[in-house]
């Protein structure tokens, strides 16, 4: 006879996947408990309740972002007649840090209240697992207590990853763990990567007015549509941002006055600079080394993450796995959120819809935005082949854009790809202002199936970015991508 289980669902990360699992599965009548425990980073960096996305990634991120963006505007609005701003004023990172975090920590709280609310049991404990049905918990005082549960979930998320060639290198630079809550100014930083991370943070910090370099082994956002990402690149750039390419720290040492000076070789030739601080952005890996996964039976890939079947099933029947600690899936919080829900429907409400990770829009917040859906150009050409498929491209300025001449009209870049056959739009990509806004309303077409012909007979919204991808003729190979104005 089997002997009772303490809860239904035991729920260990509490990242916004594994918090909409619990909270999901709670509303169906389960008995729910979830462990989360912020295991601080090298350089004691810590936060609370909610996971990369809300401490260390999407939010403050985007919240700095839009600071860089704020201070990048000045110039526009003298030439828009606002005659009072202050173009060389000097950005206070200590204000802008104290109301972001402000601001997570009330994300923090509310976390909190709704899984007390929802009646799910927290537990601010390391979770690690001792059979199938049985967890070891942890308190920071070292005091341990054990539960069962019928059913577990591992979403534990990733950590970032240090390049492994440097001695002591944990102890000599920052990561995103801990870029967001510095309370001094980093300075002139190094950024060490190619990633989404890495764009984005630099982008930031060079737009509130830091010197950046970004040093870059061999492409930009490696698995986006390459043609972007140059266009990217050579944004940054023009913009003052310098790139370091073919290359990757050599050697990372503190120097006298607590700077860092950074060495690498390019063709054979040695280079070293100083640095106020050195951003490590070149991955992530799976948080998953201590959950004793292994002993239970769980299997994972070289790089600690799980194996999952279509339906978040593990190698043991009763364990799932969501989100980033999961083999190929998206890194992405907007899909570890609707596929803990939908996990939770199929458990405790005979539910059978799987998560669908065809045609996710996603937006890269770099100094000019970038929105994608579906495929990139490349991905297109390897799955159909370039003779199915047919490119359509604009290059477009924003209107508002010409207040200050300094901004460059060939900039800005719609992409659209579209199968020959069917002539559905199977790749869609935004190079401009406001990506995430322009580029979330083409993602219910794209999940629909929408056609090139459906795009053209669609009638923008004029003046607006937005309106290129309804109006985009040129095709890639035959017709140049400039576009008039109106």
């Amino acid at each position: 006879m089997e002997v009772e289980k303490q809860y239904d669902l035991f729920v260990i990360g509490g990242g916004s996947g594994g918090l909409a699992c619990a909270k999901q599965a709670a509303k169906l009548g389960a008995k729910v408990a979830l462990a989360d425990f912020v295991k601080p980073s090298p350089l004691g960096t810590k936060w609370g309740l909610g996971g990369t996305c809300v401490n260390v990634g999407c939010i403050p991120k985007k919240l700095m972002h839009f600071a860089a963006t704020l201070g990048e505007l000045r110039h526009d609005q003298v030439e828009a007649g606002w005659v009072d701003t202050q173009v060389d004023s000097k950005h206070n990172w200590e204000k802008m840090v104290e109301n972001v975090n402000n601001h997570i920590r009330k994300l923090n709280f509310g976390y909190k209240n709704q899984l007390m609310r929802g009646d799910v049991k927290y537990y601010n404990k390391l979770a690690e697992l001792i059979d199938a049905n049985t967890i070891k918990l942890t308190d920071n005082k070292g005091q341990i207590e054990t539960v069962t549960a019928k059913n577990i979930l591992i979403a534990v998320g990733g950590r970032p990853s240090y390049p492994e060639n440097i001695p002591n290198i944990q102890k000599l630079v920052i990561t995103s763990d801990d870029l967001f809550w510095l309370q001094e100014n980093p300075g002139k930083t190094l950024v060490v990567g190619a990633s989404y991370v890495a764009l984005e943070c630099g982008g930031f910090l060079h737009g509130i007015g830091n010197e950046v370099a970004i040093m870059v082994r061999s492409i930009l956002l490696r698995g986006f549509d390459q043609e972007i990402a140059e266009k990217i690149g050579l944004y940054m750039e023009e913009k003052g941002i310098r790139f370091i390419r073919g290359c990757v720290p050599d050697m990372i040492e503190a120097t006298e006055d607590n700077k860092r000076k950074v060495t690498w070789i390019i063709n054979g030739q040695k280079y070293e600079e100083i640095f106020d601080t050195v951003l490590v952005a070149t991955g992530r890996i799976s948080d998953t080394q201590k959950l004793n996964l292994e002993k239970v039976g769980v299997n994972m890939n070289k790089n600690g993450k799980i194996l999952c079947s279509a339906d978040d099933k593990t190698s043991v029947p009763n364990i799932f796995a969501i989100g980033d600690c999961v083999e190929g899936r998206p890194e992405l919080t907007p899909t570890a959120i609707k596929c803990g829900q939908l996990l939770a429907n199929r458990l405790f409400n005979k539910a059978t819809e799987l998560m669908s990770y065809e045609f996710v829009a996603t937006t890269v917040f770099t100094p000019l935005e970038y929105g994608c859906i579906g495929y990139s150009e490349e991905d297109a050409i390897k799955k159909f082949g370039e003779d199915k498929i047919t490119v359509y491209h604009s290059i477009f300025k924003p209107l508002e854009w010409n207040y200050f001449e300094m901004h460059s009209g060939e900039s800005c870049f719609a992409k659209l790809i579209v199968l020959n056959d069917n002539r559905r739009v199977i790749g869609f990509h935004y190079l401009g202002p406001h990506a995430g806004e322009v580029t979330q309303g083409y993602a219910v077409a794209m999940k629909m199936g929408v056609t090139k012909e459906q795009f053209d007979s669609t009638v923008g919204i004029h003046p607006t970015c937005s309106e290129e991808l309804v109006q985009v003729t040129a095709v890639k190979g035959i017709d140049e991508a400039q576009k008039e104005g109106c």
